[in-house]
């Protein structure tokens, strides 16, 4: 089977413009007997990919359809985008660049060129680095292209990468939102410009300053694209050595760098987020924090909390944490297993007593908290809530930011809720042994209070408390339950598929889970269960995941393990006090969540395992 690879890259079964094979569907010779490394479609083929019946077929329908061949062999016969791609870069040896939406295109490199051309010749300049420009485009072999990218770059050397038409369409229409004067590219563009035409500029004091008009747009604009992206911070990373300064996103916990900015406008980014979470632009030995309210449309808003640290080469380093006003979730949709579920929903309803919820920063504490609150929040409970900062709020519930500058503090904040009648209270985090201690007094006074604390595990909770100064008499008889909880990367539903592991990977599970509990599951063997993993498709930027999934570890303040509390024991015995009363640790809830297909036990070990 001989088909131009053309056919793919070009777009349609008649010749493009520049082609040398025939025009009319009548008139095609003979074609060249091509290798499997040569030709894309015997390389799907090949890679069982598709059928040679299907590609024949394909081939066809491309011919006397309205469709083209890379249509109908992605849409019609689902073969996958990225094996596509992947036949296209082996056969012009070159890499395959998808689609993906956190691009940022060098407008700079537009300025030139007609959008309408380049979408009828299917090539898109992308980013330039130096005197190298990277350049998209559907078929690097095609000569006349060539000699346009050439002519429109001379002296450059140009460095070819082949997608897909619908791809660089895509890249195309961001290219059109992108030359819009309030965007990133543009933007770039313009304080490019403005270092060719400031050759003085300084790069260390830079040429510009934190008011300029561009550098006020770029900063809106990262912050915009950041929460359009689904980001939970911004981290800004300025260089010496006229290195240019780097932009990374943090999307489903997971940091990747979104753009760069050029190196002599550092100090200017920088002092612009400075002025807008009013902290002093002239301290750059320490570190500070503060909070932006930021507006993104007429009924939306979101906080950003700002940190700066001093770094190497006299800059500072700026890590921005998006906090958008979210509504409080309910129990049931927390994703529990049925007896933590039973047993959380048991313990809240409590009249008084201590429940702590917690893991690292950015594990979902808060949002679980205020999922308890909302399952008791009732007429007849009045609660009150010391926050820092306030991310959810609830109707019935009277919540209190806390400010440490001016003394309020949750210790403080405690204080005033007990002589305020409370039912519940609610604190954001036991800092230290004060609270801590308040909390625990507030508990065994009537009161259920719930909080949060960054340990590893349940067990590890109780022994931190202890070791604080806590009264371990005090904390057992308050102690109704620890959750420890993990968020974890969900498997993308658009291109999950179902796969039957191998024995390493079947073992790997056992060891995780236990032998025991293994066995109470009755997972027989590796060909008796199914796992799931995603390909890598447009939804989730070809990850394979979108989204995430909480784990959950939760520890009863039984009977057994109150005189185990009482009596100091070590976290070896605690551990297996509970699990001999059923608690399921955070892996073992992992590898239940991976066995009903939501995540794979490769996620759950790195954010489970000690």
């Amino acid at each position: 089977m001989t088909v131009e690879a053309d056919i793919l890259s070009g777009g349609s079964a008649d010749k493009m413009e520049g082609s040398d094979s025939p025009s009319k569907k009548g008139n095609r010779g003979p074609k060249p007997s091509r290798t499997i490394e040569q030709n894309v479609l015997d390389a799907l083929v090949y890679r069982e990919i598709i059928s040679q019946a299907d590609v024949l077929a394909a081939v066809d329908d491309s011919r006397d359809g309205p469709l083209d061949l890379e249509a109908v062999l992605l849409d019609r016969y689902r073969v996958p985008k990225d094996a596509l791609g992947s036949a296209l870069s082996d056969f012009y040896q070159c890499p395959y660049l998808p689609y993906d939406e956190r691009t940022v295109i060098d407008a700079d490199l537009l300025k030139t060129l007609n959008l309408d051309y380049l979408k009828k010749n299917l090539w898109l300049p992308i980013a330039r680095r130096g005197s190298l420009i990277d350049v998209l485009t559907s078929d690097p072999h095609d000569l006349d292209k060539g000699w346009d990218v050439r002519r429109t770059f001379p002296g450059m050397t140009i460095r070819y990468a082949v997608g897909l038409r619908r791809d660089i369409e895509q890249f195309l229409h961001i290219a059109r939102g992108q030359g819009t004067s309030g965007s990133i590219g543009a933007i770039l563009g313009e304080l490019v410009n403005e270092i060719h035409l400031e050759p003085t500029i300084d790069p260390v004091s830079g040429g510009i300053d934190e008011n300029d008009s561009a550098i006020v747009r770029l900063t809106n604009q990262v912050v915009l694209e950041a929460d359009r992206l689904g980001a939970s911070d911004i981290h800004i990373e300025p260089y010496a050595n006229r290195k240019d300064m780097v932009v990374r996103l943090r999307v489903d916990g997971t940091c990747f760098t979104y753009m760069r900015i050029p190196s002599a406008y550092r100090r200017a980014v920088v002092s612009r987020i400075k002025v807008m979470a009013n902290l002093d632009i002239a301290e750059r030995r320490k570190p500070q924090d503060g909070k932006i309210r930021y507006r993104l449309a007429k009924d939306r808003e979101i906080e950003l909390r700002v940190a700066t640290l001093p770094t190497s080469g006299h800059d500072e380093d700026v890590v921005l944490r998006l906090l958008t006003a979210k509504k409080s979730m309910s129990l049931e949709a927390m994703e529990f297993a049925p007896a933590t579920l039973q047993a959380i929903q048991t313990i809240a309803e409590k009249p008084h007593g201590i429940i702590l919820c917690v893991g690292p920063t950015g594990s979902g504490k808060t949002t679980t908290l205020h999922a308890i609150l909302k399952h008791i929040n009732t007429d007849e409970r009045k609660i009150w809530t010391a926050e820092d900062p306030i991310e959810i709020t609830q109707d019935g519930l009277r919540q209190v930011q806390v400010h440490p500058k001016i003394d309020l503090t949750f210790a403080t904040a405690m204080r005033a809720f007990l002589r305020a009648d409370p039912d519940v209270i609610m604190i954001g985090e036991m800092r230290d042994k004060e609270t801590a201690d308040i909390a625990i007094e507030a508990s065994l006074t009537g009161h259920l209070v719930l909080s949060t604390l960054h340990t590893n595990s349940a067990v590890e909770t109780v022994i931190r408390l202890l070791d604080l100064g806590c009264d371990p008499f005090n904390f057992a008889d308050a102690m109704l339950g620890v959750l420890a909880q993990r968020l974890c990367k969900r498997i993308c539903i658009q291109c999950k598929e179902a796969y039957h592991p191998t024995h390493q990977e079947y073992d790997e599970l056992v060891q995780g889970c236990g032998a025991r509990e293994w066995e109470q599951w009755g997972v027989a063997d590796a060909t008796s269960i199914t796992l799931y993993r995603g390909r890598g498709c447009d939804v989730c930027n070809r990850t394979g995941f979108k989204g995430r999934v909480p784990l959950h570890e939760l520890l009863i303040g039984s009977e057994d393990m109150k005189s185990c509390i009482q009596s100091k024991a070590r976290t070896v015995e605690m551990l297996n006090v509970a699990m001999r009363e059923g608690m399921i640790s955070l892996v073992q809830d992992g590898i239940r969540k991976v066995l009903q297909g939501v995540t794979t036990y490769r996620q759950v070990r790195s954010v489970a395992m000690k």
